[in-house]
């Protein structure tokens, strides 16, 4: 992204608002390198290095910026807080298209984590999302 891009979130996010998948349609702040990165996942290698760190889990909901978390109910912010990020997120397994879907998506994560323990949830969630990136060849845009 340019730099300062962060800043301009919420205006680009009022302006262009939201494409299938969660993502801001057309977004202005993405230069021609990130939408490379982006494309191929080289914009994930920090978040694997911060998975070897210990500071990421491999499955869980991704850290959010002000603005998106601000977006997300009271409930969900609080359930949000208490797991550990993930570079996988839980909406690779349901595939949701709108904003109120992947916070459902999220929802559900959590609530799996905190009845069936987060191993036994992040592994059957790790199945499914690897079955969508390779078999369906889910990506997001």
């Amino acid at each position: 992204m340019f730099p300062y891009a962060e800043y301009l979130q919420a205006y680009v996010f009022k302006t262009y608002m939201l494409q299938k998948g969660g993502k801001i349609n057309k977004d202005i702040r993405v230069n021609s390198i990130g939408k490379f990165m982006r494309k191929y996942w080289i914009d994930e290698l920090p978040m694997f290095i911060n998975v070897l760190q210990g500071d990421m889990k491999i499955v869980g909901v991704r850290p959010l910026s002000k603005l998106y978390y601000s977006l997300y109910t009271p409930e969900l912010q609080q359930a949000r807080i208490r797991y550990k990020p993930g570079l996988l997120p839980p909406f690779y397994a349901d595939l949701p298209e709108t904003l109120e879907q992947i916070q459902a998506s999220e929802m559900r994560y959590l609530r799996s984590c905190k009845k069936y323990g987060t191993f036994i949830t992040d592994l059957k969630y790790f199945f499914k999302i690897i079955h969508n990136i390779i078999i369906r060849r889910a990506k997001s845009a």
